[in-house]
């Protein structure tokens, strides 16, 4: 892509498009129900996830709220079994990798949003969109941090440029756990109108 299409494309980006059709995979899971029992699945039963539920998935990543509009994030979908038994041996947090159906590695361009902090915010909120819509369509799926030297790694192995941060890596699969759903409400941590000391 060269300067004037490149400058052309981030333009084009931070309108908005008008929706088009889609086809997305059904779900009866209401969001609430979602966000309550959503876990974190590390185990997968190897059977590959359909190209419709992939594209439910990354459909829900460009879904999240984005300061600004900007929407600087870029997916990095990965299949292919040598790379994710590589994320697995080379990340300490990631050994799921090698048996998830695919990844979804969730960048953020700088050049769509140079403020480090909120493309944080931005890729946060796609993968927490990608995590809930994966357990709607009854899919497993856990999120790993990409951080410190696992930056550089991850720009090697796939070829990112300097400008594109990768942020988080969402190893996806069909479940082969369950894990029990606990109560997490605690209203011990909740404030009103300011903080209150515990002590």
């Amino acid at each position: 892509m060269n300067g004037a299409s490149s400058s052309l494309y981030y333009q084009e980006r931070k309108e908005d498009q008008p929706m088009k059709q889609s086809v997305l995979h059904s779900c009866d899971m209401d969001v609430l129900t979602a966000i309550e029992t959503r876990r974190s699945i590390r185990r997968y039963t190897g059977e590959p996830v359909s190209e419709e539920m992939l594209h439910t998935l990354l459909h829900a990543g460009f879904c999240a709220p984005s300061a600004k509009n900007c929407r600087p994030w870029e997916f990095v979908v990965v299949r292919s079994r040598d790379k994710l038994k590589c994320f697995s041996e080379h990340a300490q947090y990631q050994k799921m990798a090698e048996h998830a159906a695919l990844a979804i590695v969730v960048c953020g361009d700088t050049r769509r949003l140079d403020h480090h902090d909120l493309l944080l915010n931005d890729c946060s909120a796609a993968v927490e969109n990608i995590l809930l819509a994966a357990h709607g369509l009854g899919l497993g799926a856990v999120w790993c941090g990409i951080v410190n030297e696992l930056v550089n790694f991850f720009r090697q192995q796939l070829s990112l440029p300097e400008e594109v941060l990768p942020v988080a890596l969402v190893a996806v699969g069909h479940p082969a756990e369950e894990r029990p759903v606990p109560e997490r409400y605690d209203p011990s941590h909740v404030h009103f109108e300011a903080y209150q000391s515990k002590n």
